[in-house]
């Protein structure tokens, strides 16, 4: 009987639990493979949409570094190895970043009223990572998936790690990054495919072409949402 009644008052929590932002704030998960050209595309998004782009690496490379973080050896250590950094980490900073923003009260289409606009660049990477987001954060409007051959995302790192000074731009890294990708992010794919919430794009084509293709899609589904 105790057994019982726990479940029970788990599950009226889980009813009864309200997230951090509702449907207000449009959340747009970017995802792709190590050098698939995420960050490039946020950045042509934002001056498009006014988006606010959030890059779940930078923030936890941005906190690895600052002075007085519990969490900076562990962080380091996992971009060292290119596993994934313990999700209760990336989940509150950001949401911590996503809160200071709002405070901000930024103006531009998609701002007014308490709404905002956020694009999440490389996150979530694991399965329970989307599932305490959307739990504790917010629900994701959509998922940008940009796709392109392991040999070509190869190259475009270790052309980057040239002068990036990323700890994780080197071969070694690189094809840890990948495995881990491969085997535990493409689960994430696999079930907002069958909310019907992924957006694939091709980037082995040129940054425009991949631009063009973005921009129309994202324009498509924001006035959607609107309307």
């Amino acid at each position: 009987m105790p057994v019982i009644v726990d479940k029970i008052a788990d599950a009226l929590h889980l009813q009864s639990h309200k997230s951090t932002f509702d449907s207000n704030v449009t959340v747009i998960f970017v995802l792709g493979g190590p050098g698939a050209g995420k960050g490039t595309q946020c950045a042509r998004l934002v001056e498009d949409f006014a988006f606010c782009h959030l890059s779940a690496g930078d923030l936890l490379r941005a906190e690895q570094h600052r002075e007085g973080s519990e969490y900076g050896q562990l962080i380091q250590t996992c971009i060292k190895e290119g596993t994934i950094v313990p999700m209760e980490v990336t989940v509150k900073l950001l949401e911590k970043a996503m809160t200071a923003t709002l405070e901000k009260h930024k103006s531009g289409d998609g701002w007014a009223d308490g709404r905002g606009r956020f694009l999440i660049d490389g996150f979530p990477r694991k399965m329970d990572q989307a599932e305490m987001f959307e739990h504790d954060v917010g629900k994701a409007t959509a998922v940008l998936f940009f796709t392109t051959t392991q040999e070509v995302m190869l190259e475009r790192l270790l052309e980057r790690g040239k002068t990036s000074g990323r700890e994780d731009d080197n071969v070694e890294s690189i094809k840890k990054r990948f495995n881990t990708y491969k085997d535990q992010t493409m689960p994430v794919i696999k079930h907002y495919e069958k909310l019907g919430k992924v957006i694939e794009i091709d980037s082995s084509v040129s940054i425009e072409e991949v631009h063009q293709k973005t921009k129309s899609a994202v324009a498509n589904l924001l006035s959607g949402s609107t309307a």
